[in-house]
Order: C-alpha cells, then structure tokens, then sequence
C-alpha cells in the first residue's frame, strides 16, 4: 500500500511538471529541440507533422507505450496510478513495476528510444537528483515520461494527456471537482 501511496504522489508532481510547461511563458528559450514542450503547440497543425498523431485515441497511445516499455523489459505495475472517471479517453498512465527490471534506467532508455522511433518528437528534458522526465508529443498528445529509479524506491512512469479542447475541459473539470471534495 506505501509504494501505492509513492506511486501517487510522483504522478502528482508529474501531472504538476506537466502543467507548468503549458504556460507559453515557461519554455522560453528552455529547449533547442523542435516540439519545444508546450502542450498548446500540439493543439493546431502538430497532427501531420508528429506522424499523422491527431487520430490517436487513448487506448492507441496507451498499447504504444505498453509495446515500447515491455520491449524495453518492463512488466506493468497493477498498482499503478489510475485515470480518474471521465478522463479515459483523454489520459493514459502506465507505470512499471521497476523492481522486476534488470536494469531499469536501461530499461527506460530503451523504452524512450522507441517511443521516438515511433513518432513521438522529443521536447522538453529534465534530470535533477537521479530523476529524469522527459517530453514527448505526437498529434494532440503529450507524453511526460519520468524515471525515477534512484535509492529504495524505483519507480518509472509515462503519463500521456489529449491536449484537444474538449480534453483540456474535461481536465479542468475534473479539477473542480477535486477542489470541491
């Protein structure tokens, strides 16, 4: 139940990273690489460009990344975060059991790498303390894939989200809610 508990509060800061770079103002100069990690960029025109990616529906993405991190010796973790209700079709979350790994920071590198060869451009990269996430961005969808493998926990998890307006209502709603509760 403790690792649950980990497991939750890393997607948190995730999810936290995740929204801090869809300001406009906070990626600024930050990236030299195309994609530039603004999840607004994704809403007009990135479709075509990030390999015909606006067709992408969640369970799409979702066996893509499954593909990837099981191909990169990874085995899912039951326990993993799970999508709140109403947001399935907007967000996927798939977190390795790292424990089970060889050696998961290969294990990452390998999974990231084929995500790339798939299509999904690289934004946005940050290492602090051990702990890495990187960006991608295919079509509508961001993808926040995070290694956090350091020390006695080990966790590693890619959270990806639909930036189209209608998903970015439903997140914003679903923020209400928990506001409210």
């Amino acid at each position: 139940m403790r690792k649950a508990n980990w497991v939750a509060a890393a997607a948190g800061v995730v999810l936290l990273v995740a929204g801090c770079g869809s300001g406009g103002g906070s990626d600024k100069g930050g990236s030299s690489s195309t994609g530039g990690g603004s999840a607004a960029a994704g809403t007009t025109g990135g479709g075509s460009e990030a390999g015909g990616g606006e067709d992408l529906t969640a369970e799409a993405v979702s066996k893509e990344i499954e593909t990837a991190a099981t191909g990169a010796g990874f085995v899912q973790d039951a326990s993993g975060e799970q999508i709140p209700p109403g947001l399935e079709k907007c967000m996927v979350s798939w977190t390795a059991d790292a424990d089970k790994a060889a050696d998961p920071k290969k294990s990452y590198a390998d999974t990231v790498a084929t995500l790339g060869k798939g299509g999904w451009k690289t934004g946005q990269s940050l290492s602090q303390n051990g702990s890495t996430i990187k960006t991608f961005t295919k079509g509508t969808w961001q993808l926040k894939a995070s290694d956090h493998s350091v020390g006695p926990v080990k966790m590693v998890m890619f959270i990806a989200s639909d930036t189209t307006p209608t998903c970015e209502a439903a997140f914003k709603a679903d923020l209400e809610k928990s506001k409210q509760s």
